[in-house]
Formats: structure tokens, sequence, C-alpha cells
């Protein structure tokens, strides 16, 4: 008797510290936006940065959708600075002006700040 109730102890114990599905996805997130800055657009051009930003959006779905639930603020500050930095981007490619690059370090900095805030708000589920 005594076996088994030690054994459930050591099932609940273990089951209750399993980390959420979205921690796996916000790691990925954070490692595809810290990609984007080391992208060399002089040698790739702006597809180089259109496929970083891709990248991204798709991280950033992922873990949008695996943690909206449970954050909604975060996530949707971050999809909005996600979606307007690629629309940005997919403009600058296909038609580039001074204009519309002028406004990706600011868009790339709001993403960044978007997926920090994100971060921290996971982080006590997450570590």
């Amino acid at each position: 008797m005594a076996a088994l109730v030690l054994g459930v102890a050591t099932l609940a114990a273990c089951g209750g510290s399993s980390k959420p599905s979205y921690c796996s996805s916000v790691s990925s997130l954070e490692s595809s936006i810290k990609a984007v800055p080391s992208t060399n657009i002089v040698q790739t051009g702006l597809s180089g940065l259109e496929s970083a930003v891709a990248k991204v959006q798709s991280d950033a779905q992922t873990a949008i959708n695996d943690a909206k639930s449970d954050f909604p603020t975060e996530t949707s500050a971050l999809k909005t600075s996600v979606d307007t930095l690629s629309t940005s981007v997919k403009a600058a490619a296909s038609s580039p002006s001074v204009t519309t690059l002028a406004q990706l370090p600011s868009q790339v900095s709001a993403v960044v700040t978007a997926v920090n805030n994100f971060q921290s708000a996971t982080k006590s589920k997450c570590s």
C-alpha cells in the first residue's frame, strides 16, 4: 500500500512539473528573431530579409496559437508587430523605396520588444 501511494505521488509530481507546450514555441521564436540582425542584406538582398522575417512570422504564429489563451495581451501585441513588419518587408522587396526601407528598423525593434515582453510573461512557466 505504501509503495502504491509513493508511486502515485511520484507520478503526480512528474506531471505537475511539465512545461506548457508554448515554451518550445517561445524558444523557437526567440531563435528566429535573433537571426534577423545577422541577415546579410548586401549579399542576399531583400529576399534574404524576407525569408528571415517569414521564419519569424511562422514561429510567432505557432507561439501565438499555443499561448493566446494564457497571454492574450502579449500574443496580440506580437501578432500586430510581426504582421506590420512582414507587410513592410514584402513591400520593400517588391518595390524598394527610401520610405519603406526607413520604416524597417523601428518595426524590427517593435517585434523585438513584443518578443521580449512575451518571453518575460512566459518565463515563470517555462524556466
